[in-house]
């Protein structure tokens, strides 16, 4: 299983931004998806997490700006809306997901920048 993100970027302070994750592969489902992010010298830490069953959980910092949703038609891909960005959400974005196949492991996607700043 691969994830693939996309959707980083450059965005000036109170700004908005969606990040998408999609995964592919075959044989396999997905008990949850999210976004982490790290900063230099940081913990990767949690932004926001949807279960199979669309239980939703987000950091403190984030909730009420943020939002992440799941593809209808296909939900293996999530996104992340991004709005009243701060400095501080500036940080590169991983996307993991707990993957059911032959085995249950964590699978995470390459890290997309996000930059706030005017």
């Amino acid at each position: 299983v691969q994830l693939q993100a996309s959707g980083g970027g450059l965005v000036q302070p109170g700004g908005s931004l969606r990040l998408s994750c999609a995964a592919s592969g075959s044989g396999f489902s997905i008990a949850h998806m999210g976004w982490y992010r790290q900063t230099p010298g940081n913990r990767r830490e949690l932004v926001a997490r949807i279960t199979s069953g669309g239980t939703i959980n987000y950091a403190d910092s984030v909730r009420g700006r943020f939002a992440i949703s799941r593809n209808s038609s296909n939900k293996n891909t999530i996104y992340l809306r991004m709005d009243t960005l701060k400095p501080e959400d500036t940080a590169v974005y991983y996307c993991k997901a707990l993957i059911i196949g032959s085995s249950v492991y964590e699978q995470w996607g390459p890290g997309t920048l996000v930059t706030v700043s005017s």
